[in-house]
C-alpha cells in the first residue's frame, strides 16, 4: 500500500502540470496563435505608457519570431500553396497588429533594425514562448571570442613598440591586493531570484525624484597640478582617493568628465591607463593628459600603432580599431580604464562592445581593485536595459545576475523583488555603486556663465595629407622669399638671428598675393581644414545632441554646412538650416522649427548669416565647426543661445584641427579678444582691420616657425 501510494503520489506532479498546460494543447495551439496573443497584449500595454522595458523586450521578440516563421514558411518545400499562402496571411496580419502598436510608440522600430540585439532576457523570453508553442529552441551560440593576434590573423597587430615594452619589462609588477580578493557573494536572501529584471525595474518604479547620484565626499582641495578644479569636479575626484573604484559618470557634457577621469586616475594611482573613446574626441584626450596630469605621457593609437609610444602612462585608442589592438591591450598591465561616450557599448553582442568587456574582464583578473569608469553624457533613465553592458564593464553585474560589491549590497537590504521596498532600495544600491549625475543646471554656481570649450581633432586620410603637403609648400615659399630677400640685402644690413621686421614684409607680401591670386594659399588652406573637420564636427554634434537636447552648429562655409547635414541625415538627427540665400519667411520657418519642434535637435548655421540678429536661447550648447577670423564674429555666433533669458550655462566648443594652422589661428583669434568688456558683452569693433591682423599674424607664425627649425 504504500508502495502504491509513492507511485501514485511520484505520478501526480507530471499529471498537476499537464493539467495546467497540457503538451497536446501546447502543440495544437501553434505559434501564430501564441504570437497573436503576445502581440495583443504587447499592444494593449503600450497604450500605457512610458513603454516598459519587459514590454519593448516582447514586442522585439514577437516582431523577429514572426520573421523567421514567415522564412520558414516560405522555405517549407512540403506545404501546398493555399496552406502556404494561409500562414503568411496569419502571419501578415501579426505583423499588421505590431505595426499599429509602434505608431503609439515610434522608437519601438528601433528594435527592428538590422543590427538589433536581443538582450538575454529577450533571448530567455524567445526561448519560453517557441516552448509554449510545442516547439524546443534552437541553443544560442555563444558569443565569438575577441580575436587574438596570430600569424593567422591578420587584422590583429602588436605594434614594435609594444614588443619592445615587453622585452624590457618581462614580467607584469605583481597585484599583492589581488590575493585578498573578497569571495563571491553567496546568496540567502535572494537565492533563486532572478535580479537583473527587477533592477532595470527599479529605476522605473523605484524612483522618488531623488537625483541618480551617489553620495560624494567634500573636497579637501581644488587645486590639483597646479590647475583650479570646479567643486563638483573635486567632488569626483576625492571618491577616488578615498577607494572608490568603478563609476558611471553621466555628467551633461560641459561639466569636465574628461578632468575629472584623469585626476581620479592620478588620485587613484590606475597606471598605465587605458582610454577608449571615439575618433572625434581622441586627439582631445592627449591634450587633456597633458594639461591636467602632465607629469604622465600619453600616447594615441592610431592605424596599426606605428607610432605608439610604447611605455607611456595613458594609452589612448578609439572603438573603430580596437579590434586590431585588443590582444596586446589585454597583456599590457593597466591598472585602470575608461570608456568614453560608453553609451557607443550599449549593444552587448557588438563586436565593439565584445571587446569592452573583455578587456574590463582582463583587469579585473590582474588587479583585485582597477579603476573603471564609463562616461556618457545620456541620463541614465531612457531606457535602462541600455546601461546592462555598462554595468557589466563596471562589474556590477555579468550575464546572469549582480555581482561583487552590488551583489552584496542586495543581500545585505534583506529584502526580495516580491517586497514592496525591494525596488527604492535596489535603486539606491545601484546609484551608491558609483552612478554620478550632474547637469549644467544643478553645478551653475560652479561654472561660468559661458565659455569656449576647444576641442582637438586630428585628420586623416587623403584630406590630412593634402592639408599638410600645403601647409609645408607654402612654409618653404615663405622661407624661399624670405631667403631671398637676405641675399638681396648689401653686407652691412646682416642682423643675427631671425630679422622680425624682413618676417612681416614677407607674410605681408604673401598675404596681398593670396588675396590676388588662384591656386593654394593661406585662404584656401583654412577652407580645407573646414572641409576635412566637417564630418568630425557633425559627429560630435549629433553625440552632443542626444546627450543634451538642442544644439547649435556653425560653419563658414556652404560646402561645409552641405556635409553636416548629409551626416546627420545618416545618423538620423533632425535639423533646421539658417543660410544667407534663404526668404525672410524660410528663414522664420527654419528658426521655429528648432525652436518649437522638441524633435528638431540641431540647427545648421551660417557665421555671417546666423550671427546676428536671431534667438536660438533654446540651445545651451553651440560647435564651431570652423574658426572665425575675428573674435568678434566668433563672440557673436555664442551671443545667439547666450541672451538674456538664457537659464543655463552656455559652452561653445570649437573644433580645432590639431597640429595644423587651424590651432595657430585659434591662439590668434583669442590673443586679439582685447578689453574684457568686449568678451563680455560681444561689442562690434573693426572686423577689417583685425580680420588682416589675424591673416597676417597666422602668416607670421608659419614663417617663424619654419626659420626657427630650420636653424634647430
Amino acid at each position: 500500500m504504500a508502495q502504491r501510494g509513492r507511485s501514485r503520489s511520484a505520478g501526480a506532479r507530471p499529471e498537476r502540470v499537464t493539467q495546467r498546460r497540457p503538451a497536446g494543447r501546447r502543440v495544437q495551439r501553434g505559434l501564430v496563435a501564441v504570437l497573436t496573443e503576445a502581440a495583443r497584449e504587447v499592444g494593449s500595454a503600450v497604450q500605457r505608457t512610458p513603454t516598459r522595458p519587459s514590454v519593448r523586450t516582447k514586442f522585439q521578440v514577437v516582431a523577429l519570431l514572426v520573421r523567421e516563421e514567415r522564412a520558414r514558411v516560405m522555405a517549407d518545400s512540403a506545404l501546398s500553396e493555399s496552406a502556404r499562402a494561409a500562414q503568411v496571411k496569419q502571419l501578415a496580419g501579426i505583423a499588421t497588429s505590431l505595426a499599429r502598436t509602434a505608431t503609439r510608440d515610434s522608437s519601438l522600430l528601433e528594435l527592428l533594425a538590422e543590427d538589433a540585439q536581443l538582450t538575454p532576457a529577450g533571448r530567455a523570453l524567445k526561448a519560453s514562448v517557441l516552448r509554449e508553442a510545442g516547439r524546443e529552441p534552437e541553443e544560442e551560440p555563444a558569443p565569438a571570442e575577441p580575436a587574438a593576434p596570430t600569424a593567422e590573423n591578420p587584422v590583429a597587430v602588436v605594434p614594435r613598440a609594444v614588443v619592445s615594452r615587453r622585452l624590457a619589462n618581462p614580467f607584469l609588477a605583481p597585484d599583492h591586493e589581488a590575493a585578498a580578493a573578497p569571495a563571491p557573494v553567496r546568496y540567502s536572501v535572494l537565492a533563486g531570484w532572478e535580479l537583473l529584471e527587477p533592477l532595470f525595474r527599479s529605476f522605473e518604479e523605484g524612483g522618488d525624484g531623488a537625483p541618480a547620484c551617489m553620495p560624494l565626499p567634500k573636497p579637501k582641495r581644488l587645486v590639483r597640478n597646479g590647475r583650479h578644479l570646479m567643486r563638483h569636479q573635486a567632488q569626483v575626484v576625492e571618491a577616488a582617493a578615498e577607494g572608490h573604484r568603478t563609476f558611471l559618470l553621466a555628467d551633461e557634457p560641459g561639466l569636465g568628465k574628461t578632468a575629472q577621469a584623469l585626476l581620479a586616475a592620478q588620485a587613484a594611482d590606475a597606471y598605465p591607463l587605458l582610454v577608449v573613446a571615439p575618433n572625434v574626441v581622441k586627439a582631445n584626450w592627449a591634450h587633456e593628459v597633458e594639461l591636467w596630469t602632465p607629469h604622465r605621457r600619453a600616447t594615441v593609437v592610431h592605424g596599426d600603432g606605428d607610432d605608439l609610444d610604447g611605455f607611456a602612462d595613458v594609452v589612448i585608442v578609439n572603438y573603430e580599431i580596437l579590434d586590431r589592438h585588443v590582444g596586446w591591450l589585454g597583456e599590457l598591465g593597466f591598472r585602470g580604464m575608461v570608456v568614453d561616450e560608453a553609451h557607443f557599448i550599449k549593444n552587448k553582442r557588438s563586436q565593439r562592445s565584445q571587446h569592452v568587456l573583455a578587456l574590463s574582464e582582463r583587469l579585473r583578473a590582474r588587479t583585485s581593485r582597477p579603476l573603471l569608469m564609463a562616461l556618457t553624457g545620456t541620463p541614465l533613465v531612457n531606457d535602462i536595459e541600455d546601461f546592462a553592458a555598462i554595468w557589466q564593464f563596471l562589474g556590477w553585474i555579468d550575464d546572469k545576475k549582480p555581482v561583487g560589491e552590488l551583489a552584496a549590497a542586495l543581500e545585505a537590504n534583506g529584502l526580495t523583488p516580491a517586497d514592496p521596498g525591494f525596488y527604492p532600495a535596489a535603486r539606491e544600491s545601484v546609484i551608491n555603486a558609483g552612478i554620478v549625475r550632474r547637469r549644467k543646471i544643478d553645478v551653475s554656481a560652479d561654472i561660468p556663465a559661458r565659455r569656449v570649450a576647444d576641442l582637438p581633432v586630428e585628420l586623416e586620410g587623403a584630406a590630412a595629407r593634402s592639408i599638410r603637403a600645403a601647409e609645408t609648400a607654402l612654409a618653404k615659399r615663405l622661407v624661399a622669399r624670405y631667403h631671398a630677400a637676405l641675399d638681396a640685402r648689401a653686407d652691412g644690413d646682416a642682423v643675427d638671428g631671425i630679422d622680425e621686421a624682413l618676417v612681416l614684409r614677407v607674410a605681408s607680401a604673401e598675404l596681398k598675393a593670396s588675396n590676388a591670386a588662384e591656386g593654394d594659399n593661406v585662404f584656401t588652406m583654412v577652407r580645407r581644414i573646414g572641409q576635412a573637420k566637417a564630418g568630425l564636427a557633425a559627429d560630435y554634434t549629433a553625440q552632443l545632441a542626444r546627450n543634451v537636447g538642442k544644439v547649435v552648429f556653425f560653419a563658414k562655409h556652404v560646402d561645409v554646412m552641405d556635409q553636416a547635414e548629409q551626416t546627420f541625415t545618416e545618423r538620423g538627427v533632425r535639423f533646421a538650416s539658417i543660410r544667407g540665400d534663404q526668404t525672410p519667411k524660410a528663414r522664420a520657418a527654419n528658426i521655429a522649427a528648432f525652436t518649437d519642434d522638441p524633435d528638431v535637435s540641431v540647427v545648421v548655421c551660417s557665421l555671417t548669416a546666423a550671427g546676428v540678429g536671431i534667438n536660438l536661447q533654446v540651445a545651451s550648447n553651440l560647435v564651431l565647426a570652423e574658426l572665425s577670423w575675428t573674435y568678434a564674429e566668433q563672440t557673436q555666433a555664442i551671443d545667439r543661445i547666450h541672451r538674456i533669458g538664457q537659464t543655463e550655462p552656455v559652452t561653445a566648443w570649437r573644433v580645432i584641427a590639431a597640429q595644423t594652422i587651424d590651432a595657430k589661428i585659434a591662439q590668434l583669434i583669442d590673443s586679439k579678444s582685447g578689453l574684457a568688456a568686449r568678451a563680455l558683452d560681444g561689442a562690434p569693433q573693426d572686423d577689417e582691420s583685425t580680420s588682416t591682423s589675424v591673416h597676417l599674424d597666422a602668416l607670421v607664425s608659419m614663417l617663424t616657425d619654419a626659420l626657427t627649425a630650420r636653424a634647430l
